[in-house]
C-alpha cells in the first residue's frame, strides 16, 4: 500500500477460530477493529482523550472482502491507512495479511459522535490536523 499504512501484528488464537481451526470470519473485523485503535492511540488519540473529548466512534459502513483463510497460530499484520477524511468520518482501507499476502481487506467508514446523544460531530481540529498529517506522510509503528 503507501506510506500511510499503519500496522499492527497479532496472532490468532483457539478463541478466534472454528471447530477446523480457521478464522471465523468476523474476527477479521476485529482485528481490523485493532489496528483502528492502535493507529489512533499512536497518533495521541487514546481512550483517555476520547473520552475527555465526550466522543465515540461508531463504524457506519463496512466492506470486506475474503481471500485466504487463517489459521490456529499464524502471525498475521493488521493494516489501517485513512483514504478519506470528513467533518464528521473519516473512511480507512484495511487488510490482514500472513506473510505479505491479504487474507481479508475492505473499506471501513467510521463516524465521530458524541457520547451523550450518540449524534454525528465534527472531528476536534487538533484530531483532524493530525490524522491529516498522517494521511500524507505516513504511521507506522506497533503496540
Amino acid at each position: 500500500m503507501s506510506a500511510a499504512e499503519f500496522s499492527f501484528k497479532l496472532r490468532v488464537y483457539i478463541e478466534d477460530t472454528d471447530a477446523g481451526g480457521i478464522v471465523y470470519y468476523v474476527n477479521y473485523l476485529k482485528f481490523m477493529e485493532r489496528a483502528r485503535t492502535e493507529m489512533m492511540r499512536t497518533l495521541g488519540f487514546g481512550k483517555d482523550y476520547i473520552f475527555n473529548h465526550d466522543l465515540m466512534f461508531v463504524v457506519r459502513d463496512v466492506a470486506v472482502q475474503y481471500r485466504l483463510p487463517a489459521q490456529l497460530d499464524d502471525e498475521l499484520e493488521a493494516t489501517a491507512t485513512i483514504v478519506e477524511l470528513r467533518g464528521a468520518t473519516m473512511r480507512l482501507h484495511q487488510t490482514v495479511k500472513r506473510d505479505g499476502r491479504p487474507l481479508a481487506e475492505g473499506e471501513v467508514t467510521i463516524a465521530c459522535v458524541d457520547r451523550a446523544g450518540v449524534k454525528p460531530r465534527r472531528l476536534p481540529r487538533e484530531m483532524l490536523e493530525r490524522l491529516r498529517k498522517a494521511q500524507a506522510a505516513g504511521t507506522e509503528g506497533e503496540p
